[in-house]
């Protein structure tokens, strides 16, 4: 597809795609790299994500087409792909790793994105969804640790470790931020556990494990 799209392609590409699924009333939120950039973690060079339910799939790339993208149908059973004439590739993500898409929209957050007023997956959800997608021949903790530094005191860590219980690959996450002294007592509160008393997993960070 030529070169690597820049920043401000994706962001141009964003604005189109997002606005074109409000125009077709497609319930939607940022997510992947875009949805950490919008709190303040790095830019992103990677492909544009949405999520959306497996209901609206359809409609949305559909929707996509009428703004001139190129609709693809990937043989993974939990996207449809979308690209851009600027080389930007859109993925519409309907069965994100290991979570339930309607608790993911429930979960977004109303946010300022490039001036647009966009629902942004939870923090959480993004960690969540990318530990998940840890494999034995994809395993590339890099982007993880990156946000987890630049955002550690916006994620309720107490969230992920229950959305990513049972994932080795999560427990090694998790020994690698505990060693390093990233993670900490949650700074928010679960959306999941409104009106039950939280949890509290005390860790600490002198390098001598957890309590």
């Amino acid at each position: 597809m030529g070169d690597q799209p820049t920043f401000e392609d994706i962001a141009e590409t964003m604005k189109r795609a997002a606005a074109a699924l409000r125009d077709a009333d497609v319930p939607f939120a940022l997510a992947g790299s875009l949805a950490t950039w919008a709190r303040g973690g790095p830019e992103t060079t990677h492909d544009l994500d949405f999520v959306m339910r497996p209901s609206d799939s359809e409609r949305a790339a559909t929707a996509l087409e009428e703004v001139g993208m190129r609709s693809e149908d990937p043989p993974e059973e939990w996207l449809l792909k979308a690209w851009d004439g600027n080389g930007v590739l859109v993925d519409l993500i309907f069965g994100p790793s290991g979570l339930d898409p309607d608790k993911v929209l429930e979960r977004a957050e109303a946010l300022s994105v490039m001036s647009m007023e966009l629902r942004v997956m939870a923090l959480e959800d993004v960690i969540a969804t990318k530990v998940l997608s840890l494999t034995e021949h994809s395993v590339d903790y890099a982007t993880l640790l990156v946000m987890a530094r630049a955002l550690r005191e916006q994620i309720d860590w107490g969230a992920v470790r229950r959305r990513t219980a049972g994932s080795p690959f999560a427990d090694a996450y998790f020994v690698l931020l505990d060693r390093l002294g990233i993670t900490s007592e949650p700074a928010g509160r679960d959306r999941e556990d409104t009106g039950r008393e939280r949890v509290h997993v005390e860790v600490t960070t002198s390098g001598e494990g957890r309590s």
